[in-house]
């Protein structure tokens, strides 16, 4: 990529920012020097109206533009995404698009993949240590349950974790899980070679699932991903083995889910994302005793807005300067 000759470029945005984000605000206007900057409402996303028009007129688009108007978009030239996911971009007809006028596309994968890797490490800490047994009781019973959650805890030392998907979370999950000296396998479609772990090839992952005592899945949803994990790859876990889901809700096939853990194949699953999101409040996963459930917050943080900022106006100042750009999918 050459160095940008434009005295000043247009830039469209439809980040959401609360009331109270002020500073984060300012920090992009301020950030962004003496390139102008339209500022949409979040819910706005370039498909019809004013928003739609002014989309067209961009140069660059910071948020979660509509691909359908990206792709008409003759001079917008760089899209950075405000999300980690892509799915609704990740379409031939959209890349093809993009590719005729040299246009590139970038995720914010990396304000994701700490908090994400965080997340998935505390909930594999407290369901191996028996933390929500003990909540559970504080909070029902009260009851002084030392022999039973004692007897059931566990180590991480030496058990085995499955990555479904190998990208930035997995790869920053890996490093947080190394002083636990684990069995890390990791699959991904294409294995590169140069991976810290051991990498396996997605078509081998019916060979590696028995081997895990966990199992964390990251994928995106596309059609390639679809209940991935369905019945008969559920099957293949081993008795006590327990599932990870931070990647798309369709990943999951649900239904199945829920019988390997009525039946108690499956010591526990913990989902932070679901199909459909929310999760309706009569959904039996609610209630059964051994799924665990946040609402699609692995990725939050307090700094959640300002790391995004910071991500774009870095990858704005490499784009002025013909560098490589951080997170490029497309």
């Amino acid at each position: 990529m050459g160095l940008i000759s434009h005295e000043s470029l247009t830039i469209w945005c439809n980040n959401y920012f609360a009331p109270t984000q002020r500073t984060e605000q300012a920090l992009l206007r301020e950030g962004i020097g003496e390139h102008r900057l339209m500022m949409n409402d979040s819910r706005q996303d370039g498909a019809t109206g004013d928003a739609e028009r002014a989309l067209l007129d961009a140069d660059i688009a910071f948020g979660a533009p509509d691909p359908e108007t990206v792709m008409r978009a003759e001079k917008l030239r760089w899209i950075q995404l405000n999300s980690a996911g892509y799915t609704a971009y990740d379409r031939d007809d959209f890349r093809r698009a993009l590719a005729s006028r040299g246009a590139i596309m970038t995720n914010s994968s990396a304000v994701y993949d700490e908090p994400c890797a965080q997340h998935l490490l505390a909930m594999m800490l407290s369901l191996a240590r028996g933390l929500p047994d003990s909540l559970e009781a504080q909070r029902s019973t009260r009851m002084w349950r030392m022999e039973d959650i004692r007897l059931n805890s566990r180590l991480l030392n030496g058990q085995t974790v499955v990555l479904l998907g190998f990208g930035a979370i997995a790869q920053r999950l890996v490093e947080l899980l190394a002083p636990f000296g684990m069995n890390i396998i990791g699959v991904r479609r294409r294995v590169s070679g140069n991976e810290p772990v051991r990498v396996v090839r997605e078509a081998d992952v019916d060979h590696y699932l028995p081997l895990a005592d966990h199992v964390v899945n990251t994928l995106p949803a596309n059609t390639g991903t679809a209940n991935f994990i369905d019945a008969r790859r559920l099957a293949r876990l081993k008795p006590g083995a327990i599932l990870y889901n931070i990647g798309r809700g369709t990943t999951v096939d649900q239904d199945a889910l829920l019988r390997r853990l009525e039946d108690g194949q499956l010591a526990a699953a913990y989902l932070d994302v679901t199909d459909p999101e929310p999760l309706p409040p009569d959904h039996p996963l609610w209630a059964e005793p051994h799924c665990y459930i946040t609402p699609h917050t692995a990725g939050g943080h307090a700094d959640e807005k300002e790391r995004q900022v910071n991500h774009f106006l870095e990858n704005l100042h490499r784009y002025l300067n013909g560098a490589e750009l951080v997170n490029r999918i497309i």
